[in-house]
Parts: C-alpha cells; sequence; structure tokens
C-alpha cells in the first residue's frame, strides 16, 4: 500500500530526577550532601532510510516516545541517560508542526536527520545548592520534561521529472515505453492510483528518474477527484512534461486540455508553472492526430504562447521518443532545483532544519469556573514540574522562582485576594498577599 501522508505524536524523554542525598560513612559525622543528578532524557531523531519508499509503517502507530533518562543516586552518581529514538522515514518526508502548520524538517537525501524532540536535561541533585549558609540542603531538581508535539509527515517523491495530463492521456504507455516500470495500462480513466517512478537512460549518461501521477481532472487542486491527493509529488520536480492527446478520440479539444492542467498547476502551487515545461503531443499514430496538433499550435500562437517546446510522439510506435529523452536531459541539466518552501532563512548548515521559535509569555493567568486561579504557560509549567515537592526547601525555592518572575504582582493585578486558592497543573495552593 502507497502512503503518503501520516499524522502521529511523538514524546521526548523526560531527564531523570536529582537525589537528595547525603554522605552515610562511618568516622564521617557531617559527610555533607552526596545526591547525584538524572541522566537526559532520550530525543526523537528522525533519519532518512534510503530502503524505504512509503510511510506505511507509521499508519497505525499513533505515538512515539523515546525513554526517560535514570534518576541520580547516592554517593554523586549520575543517572544513565536514555538512547535516541530513531524514526526511520524515506528520502523526500517533510515533517510538519500540526499545530502550527510550520516545516520542521525536510529529509530529501541519504544522511538526513533531524531532531523533532529533545530530551529533558536531567535534574540536579542537591550537591549543586550547597551554600555557606545551607550545607546540608533539601532541594533537588525533578527532570525537565521531554518535548512532545503532534507532527504530521508528507512524502514528495524525488523525481527529476513529472508527468501531467488527463487521464488517459498516454502517460502510464509512455512511462513502461521508456523506462522499466511496469505500471497498469488500461483503456479507462484513473487506471494510476498513485504514482509511479522509472529510471530513464539517456544516451549521454545523464540519466533521471521520471514520476508518472494519477490523472487530473477539473477541479483537482480544490479535491475532486484523485489528483489533489498526489499533486504534492510534483513539488520536487525539476521538469515537467505536459502530456496532452492529440488523438481526439475522447472528443476532447487538445488546447482546452492544455489550459485546464495548467489551471489546476496553479491553482494548486503557482511557482509550479515557473517550472520548465515540454508539452508532449501524444497518440501522434492516430489519424487525426497530425491535424488536430496543427490546430493545437495555431491557439498557442494565437494566445501569444510562441516559446513553448513541443515533442511530438507515439509510445506505441516509438515516434520521438529518443528526441524526448533528449530533450528532458538537456533541459534538466540547466534546470536548478527548487525549493517548494517558501523561505529558507531558518535552515541549517545542510538545509535540514526550518524552525521558527517563537517566544512565549512565562505564565497567564485565568480564573475557572471554581475560583481557582489558574497559572498556565510552558514556563511556568516546567518550573513546577522541576520542582521536588516532597521536600519544604524545593518548595520554598519553588515560591522565590514565582516571585522573581513577577507571579505575586499578577495575581495581585488579576485581584487575587489573601485565602485565594492557586492551581498549577494539577497543584493548588493557598495566595497569600
Amino acid at each position: 500500500m502507497f502512503v503518503d501522508q501520516v499524522k502521529f505524536n511523538v514524546k521526548a524523554g523526560k531527564g531523570g530526577d536529582g537525589m537528595v542525598g547525603f554522605r552515610r560513612e562511618k568516622f564521617v559525622p557531617n559527610g555533607g550532601p552526596a545526591g547525584g543528578d538524572g541522566g537526559r532524557g532520550g530525543d526523537v531523531v528522525f533519519i532518512v532510510d534510503t530502503g524505504m519508499s512509503t510511510l506505511m509503517d507509521f499508519k497505525y502507530k499513533k505515538l512515539f516516545k523515546a525513554k526517560n533518562g535514570g534518576n541520580g543516586a547516592n554517593k554523586r552518581m549520575t543517572g544513565a541517560s536514555a538512547e535516541d529514538l530513531i524514526i526511520k522515514v524515506p528520502e523526500g518526508t517533510t515533517i510538519f508542526d500540526e499545530a502550527t502548520g510550520k516545516v520542521i524538517a525536510d529529509l530529501t537525501k541519504a544522511g538526513d536527520e533531524a531532531v523533532i524532540a529533545k530530551g529533558g536535561r536531567g535534574g540536579r541533585g542537591n550537591t549543586h545548592f550547597a551554600t555557606a549558609k545551607n550545607s546540608a540542603p533539601e532541594i533537588a531538581e525533578n527532570g525537565e520534561p521531554g518535548e512532545e508535539l503532534e507532527v504530521s509527515l508528507q512524502l514528495r517523491l524525488l523525481a527529476d521529472v513529472g508527468l501531467v495530463a488527463l487521464p488517459s492521456a498516454g502517460k502510464s504507455t509512455l512511462l513502461s515505453t521508456i523506462t522499466n516500470s511496469k505500471p497498469k495500462i488500461a483503456q479507462y480513466h484513473f487506471t494510476t492510483l498513485v504514482p509511479n517512478l522509472g529510471i530513464v537512460r539517456n544516451e549521454d549518461g545523464n540519466d533521471f528518474v521520471i514520476a508518472d501521477l494519477p490523472g487530473l481532472i477539473e477541479g483537482a487542486s480544490q479535491g475532486v477527484g484523485l489528483g489533489f491527493e498526489f499533486l504534492r509529488h510534483i513539488q520536487r520536480t525539476r521538469v515537467i512534461l505536459h502530456l496532452v492527446d492529440m488523438s481526439g478520440v475522447e472528443g476532447r479539444d487538445p488546447y482546452d486540455d492544455y489550459v485546464k492542467i495548467n489551471d489546476e498547476l496553479r491553482n494548486f502551487d503557482e511557482t509550479l508553472l515557473k517550472r520548465p515545461q515540454i508539452i508532449v503531443a501524444t497518440k501522434m499514430d492516430m489519424p487525426d492526430s497530425e491535424e488536430n496538433l496543427k490546430v493545437f499550435k495555431q491557439e498557442l500562437e494565437d494566445h501569444g504562447e510562441t516559446d513553448v517546446k513541443i515533442d511530438s510522439i507515439s509510445s506505441i510506435t516509438h515516434q520521438g521518443l529518443k528526441t524526448l529523452i533528449s530533450d528532458t536531459g538537456d533541459l534538466l541539466a540547466k534546470t536548478p532545483k527548487f525549493s517548494f518552501i517558501d523561505s529558507d532563512e531558518n535552515q541549517d548548515e545542510d538545509g535540514v532544519l526550518y524552525k521558527a521559535e517563537e517566544t512565549e509569555k512565562p505564565f497567564e493567568i485565568h480564573r475557572d469556573e471554581y475560583g481557582v486561579w489558574m497559572l498556565t504557560g510552558k514556563k511556568i509549567e516546567k518550573l513546577f514540574l522541576m520542582t521536588n515537592t516532597d521536600h519544604s526547601q524545593s518548595m520554598m525555592r519553588f515560591s522565590r522562582q514565582l516571585r522573581g518572575m513577577g507571579v505575586d504582582d499578577a495575581l495581585r493585578e488579576a485581584g487575587a485576594q489573601d485565602g485565594d486558592l492557586v492551581g498549577i497543573l494539577d497543584f493548588t495552593f493557598t495566595y497569600m498577599n
């Protein structure tokens, strides 16, 4: 089964908890703090596997979770760091943040990898909190939570050339003739239900990969027919072969067919029309094809399209196929790769990552239906999760951190009164002005 779009959750591992511990040795009555740090949680890493060609492996699994780091131990022993969770994807996979719709990573070649969710750092043990005034602190941090997000994966085939046309224009027949691919061929519309790939061997040695996409119909860019599901695969192609049936056996006008397909490409992604196109006049072995081609060329000229390249072929008799392959290879040689990503200013040096970090308020305040003042926000929630609530000194430290963030002042301005309840996640405490 060909699957080119999936959605699931990823969760990096939580860091291990730091320990509140003390040296307990004979003849060492005041050994001091000895609690170790927690280990790092595992990252979620996506990496290209050249042996994969579909996203089928992700169709039925909805959560990928890395392991947590080990907790710290006494005698200043650090917990074990967790191994990263490696998720293998095919070449041409684009990873989106489902919440924002932004591209997180675009993995297009062997060896590409991206950390999609970072594991939490280990919490610090009480050895880090010893001071001259507090030589035996009962303060330790819990491990930092790992990042968690919902991602959607889209596979865009890595083809140099894309075939587009209305149904039954001869795409599959052409692909089977010039490559070793064996697509299904039949005399009815939508024979091709999924994209097919083939490698064209060029006489000059410049071989290229060609993709046959399911036939487009009018309205495909709005979701009509099969085209919308597979139009994304043409976004990586550098050259478009636009097949137009010149036989007229179905009563269609070749120029109208040509305009309809270009309109669908424009509506889906207007940059597609900036790519070099070769118009491929197909089925030239049919009786009326030569006359229809003359009319087609005249209509192109009448509409001001005088610089378009037209190759006439017959996949049955092999007429014009060598010329088409040669012209396509020549066009590829002088056509750069196109990026479907709007902006690359946030890509890393290898062009793999595309992340946009947005600043977020450290906390927000609202009152729930029970009158509890709720504190929300990633920063303040992470601060609480890393607080060891089993020790009073840790809670006192957390209180000082809240005051430093301006929580006390914000609650006062919001109208909180002495004795009101304040909540963070599932923890509730009493507000005192």
